[in-house]
Formats: structure tokens, sequence, C-alpha cells
């Protein structure tokens, strides 16, 4: 007997809302009354950030979701872009967070003015109008932040490096990156703690590595974060490889990517 069934359904669907989206996947499938509740919009409003109406206001992107589990999932399977196409914004599966990317057109990226050096572009695989090519340099520094006060708080946040090869790239073996609070932490005191990421090899001891994501991009670590109370200011995540001065080239970029751990 199910005995759930003998609670109003109401009351479950307000039980469930305390819970988290992948604790709701999985009561939902213990009892035919848990079931039933999980789909009410009482569970699923309270699973999307408290500002979803206002990020959505700045999309012009057509959600056409007769519920809010159906809105829940398009923005974990779609992401939206907001701010006139200069970000992305999409939510966690699991947990509800906020996920942003900051388009290429929207990171400092040095020499990215000049054609001889960067070539700007669309790209089918990109959810952006824009992607930045790179075709020659020699000092490879960009750098993307983002308001903290946007970001889901108490939250652990992941930066990644949103970004393609060319086939023939050159130069790109190992970059330095570093993540930090701009009114915290200079850039030179971020710089004494940079990590060492490979972009296009595949081995190194001590190095993060590049991994494919299920969209076809690769991604790359570049430092990691806490975003208390949203009252940090900008975070910042940096890449640069400025100490050799060989030649770089073959590298596409899509964004920086702010993502929950």
């Amino acid at each position: 007997m199910d005995y759930f069934g003998l609670i109003p359904e109401d009351c479950l669907s307000e039980i469930l809302s305390f819970t988290s989206p992948e604790d709701t996947a999985r009561l939902s499938t213990s009892s035919r009354a848990f079931n039933s509740a999980a789909e009410s919009d009482v569970v699923w409003e309270k699973f999307l950030p408290s500002d979803y109406q206002n990020i959505i206001s700045k999309s012009k992107s057509l959600l056409a979701s007769p519920s809010m589990k159906q809105l829940y999932f398009s923005l974990c399977d779609s992401p939206i872009l907001t701010d006139g196409g200069k970000m992305s914004f999409s939510l966690d599966k699991k947990t509800g967070k906020k996920c942003f990317m900051v388009s290429a057109r929207e990171l400092a990226i040095s020499w990215s003015d000049t054609p001889h050096y960067w070539a700007w572009s669309s790209h089918p695989d990109s959810r952006f109008s824009e992607v930045a090519n790179l075709r020659f340099v020699c000092w490879l520094d960009m750098r993307g932040k983002i308001e903290t006060r946007l970001l889901s708080k108490r939250t652990n946040y992941v930066v990644y490096l949103v970004f393609k090869l060319k086939s023939g790239h050159y130069g790109l073996e190992t970059a330095n990156t570093f993540v930090r609070f701009v009114d915290r932490e200079s850039d030179n005191e971020a710089e004494e703690r940079a990590s060492v990421v490979s972009i296009s090899r595949q081995e190194g001891p001590g190095e993060n590595q590049s991994k494919r994501r299920d969209d076809e991009w690769l991604e790359i670590e570049m430092g990691k974060f806490f975003n208390d109370a949203g009252e940090d200011g900008d975070v910042e995540a940096r890449l640069m490889e400025v100490r050799r001065l060989s030649a770089k080239g073959g590298l596409i970029v899509q964004g920086i990517e702010f993502r929950p751990e």
C-alpha cells in the first residue's frame, strides 16, 4: 500500500519543495503519490532562482514552457542569451544553481582588436554570435569577470575556459591561470599562486588538462572560488602565457564559464 497516498498532494508538494531537484527525481520513483506531487509548479518554482523572472526578461529567447518543471529543465538543457547576447544563462540540473558564460566579446583579450593577431567570426557550434580566433601572438593574455551578486549564494564555483583547437594549432601547450576577487586581491598577488594548465597537451604532472564537453567544445579549469553572500564585487578569471613568448595560434575561444562545482 502507498501510505504516502493518504497525505494530501499539496502537502507532499510542499515537502518536496524543501528538498532538491535530484532528491525530488529520486522520491518521485518511490511512490505514485510522490510522483504526482513532483509535477507541481509549487515544487519546481522553488527550485528556480528567486530572480529567474528578471533573468529571463533580459533574454530574447522564447521560453514557451507550460509548467515550472518544463521551464526548469529547459534552462538546464538549453542555455539562453542575456544582456544583448553578452552572456548565456543556464541551470545546474542537479542543484538548480546558476551557471553563466561570458562571451569572448566581453573578455579582455590582449591584441584582440588587431586583425593580424585575432579574428572575429561566427561559429556553427557557438551559442554566441561571435568567437575569437587566435591567428598569431607571442603574448597570450585574456581575462573575464562577473559580478558575484549575479551568482548563486553560498555556492562553490569553478571557472572554465571554453574553446576549440584548430587543426595545426601551435604554441598552446601550457598557460597559467588564476581566479581572484578584484577588490580583495591584486593581479600580482594572484599571479604568485597561479596554476599551470595544459591547453593542447594531454599529459604533464601537476597540470590541469582540457576535457571534452557534451556540446563538443573543450574546457579547462581556470580556478575555483566560494561565493558567499554575493557581496564581494567582481570575480575575475585570467589565463596567460607571457613568459616563453613563443609563437601561438589556432585557438578558438567561445567564452569563460562560471559553473557550480
